[in-house]
């Protein structure tokens, strides 16, 4: 599944780009949220398609992909430089954070995303399939703010100061939210086409919802 492959690239490029801190025009957020909206637009895509229990499966492809990748870091991190190469520090200043970066964002995404997940399938169960965009927009509204909170709070506290961090958090969810919306239309064209082209509908109307089933 190709959007699947570019789904979990999009959650792990965030996550290390995530490490600097930008200024957007008026916006200040960390640099993985450029991409990372289109993790939410993906996640809704997958769920409205091929339902939750898909769904399920990617996110835990994901996390065991980001669980890899945290624990390579440090590895390597923790490996002797050779003496060719000068730039033991830059990786450390750089790639420090992405550890902690990667638990925020597992705990923060799985919490937004099996929320979201579940919204998603219940409320197209209850449209009948109609009006994906309402779908899209009542989960995004709520589910997103919380992950936004949880992200950042677990990710920078105690690195930044906590003005900073709530500019960070603000900014990020305008920034997210807007482009959400802004992409819409093109989401829900992605939508009707993977439907007609992969003859795939699904209706989570029996599903067990629990996020702890493996």
């Amino acid at each position: 599944m190709p959007i699947a492959c570019i789904y979990i690239a999009v959650l792990l490029i965030s996550n290390i780009t995530s490490t600097k801190l930008v200024v957007f025009w008026p916006l200040t957020f960390d640099g993985g949220t450029l991409l990372f909206p289109l993790a939410y637009i993906f996640g809704d895509i997958l769920t409205e398609v091929y339902g939750y229990k898909a769904s399920r499966r990617i996110i835990r492809m994901w996390l065991i992909a980001s669980v890899l990748m945290a624990l390579l870091i440090m590895f390597v991190w923790r490996l002797p430089s050779a003496a060719e190469w000068p730039y033991q520090e830059a990786y450390m200043n750089v790639l420090w954070m992405t550890p902690r970066i990667i638990l925020a964002s597992v705990i923060a995404y799985i919490a937004w995303e099996f929320s979201n997940a579940v919204i998603l399938a219940k409320m197209k169960v209850n449209d009948q399939g109609r009006k994906f965009w309402k779908r899209a927009l009542s989960s995004t509204i709520v589910w997103q703010w919380l992950d936004t909170i949880l992200f950042i709070i677990i990710a920078f506290a105690g690195v930044f100061p906590w003005p900073v961090i709530w500019t960070v958090i603000i900014s990020n969810y305008i920034f997210k939210l807007l482009l959400e919306v802004v992409l819409l239309p093109i989401t829900t064209k992605i939508v009707l086409y993977l439907k007609q082209v992969e003859w795939e509908d699904v209706y989570d109307d029996s599903t067990d919802f629990s996020p702890l089933r493996w």
